[in-house]
């Protein structure tokens, strides 16, 4: 019998679970910064895999390999999740821009120099 998953309710889960990733130089969640650029799902026999594209504020990130292990481990803890991808690219090339307004605010108020 095949699972039915409710991919955009999974979609919300995934996306509040990693607005709770933060680089620890920059005052805002990952998602507000706009470093997600995707987020894919695929279901074979009966498991639901789940891709997340996303990029670095800079290639020379310090901190990218442990960002990129805090995506997989929050994309797992969504229960439906059997297994979490996450794709690092740089094209496009993240720009402030990409910032929700939500973020923008957090910068602006914290004092925050912006990535670029």
């Amino acid at each position: 019998m095949q699972t039915t998953f409710d991919l955009k309710n999974i979609e919300e889960k995934v996306i509040e679970h990693l607005k709770k990733v933060y680089d620890p130089e920059i005052p805002a969640n990952i998602y507000d910064l706009g470093l997600i650029y995707n987020i894919e799902f695929d279901v074979n026999n009966n498991y639901l895999y789940c891709t997340v594209t996303m990029t670095l504020t800079s290639p020379t990130c310090p901190v990218a390999d442990s960002l990129l292990e805090q995506v997989k481990y929050v994309t797992l803890a969504v229960d439906e999740i059997d297994e979490a991808f996450v794709k690092l690219v740089f094209s496009p090339p993240w720009s402030p821009e990409m910032m929700t307004e939500d973020a923008r605010e957090i910068m602006g108020a914290s004092g925050a120099a912006m990535p670029f």
